[in-house]
């Protein structure tokens, strides 16, 4: 019984560095993304003042909640 306690508390560690790891990973994409949709509108603002002659298409906002969003505050989606 030790040892299989002691299996799952090192897999339970692994998992917890796992996750932070990734955490860490998707803090960096969602910060190049912003950056990324910053220099879109702003190449839109460009391009829109320089020719008026058709409309662009609208940037959609990434970060918008979505009306029915399965996922919790820690971004893990529901199991039901």
């Amino acid at each position: 019984m030790e040892r299989l306690n002691t299996q799952l508390y090192l897999q339970n560690c692994y998992i917890m560095k796992e996750n932070e790891r990734l955490r860490k990973k998707a803090q960096l994409l969602n910060q190049e993304n912003q950056a990324l949709l910053s220099e879109l509108k702003r190449k839109q603002t460009l391009a829109s003042s320089s020719a008026t002659s058709y409309p662009n298409p609208k940037i959609p906002d990434l970060n918008a909640t979505p009306p029915s969003s399965t996922m919790t505050s820690s971004g893990s989606k529901h199991s039901t």
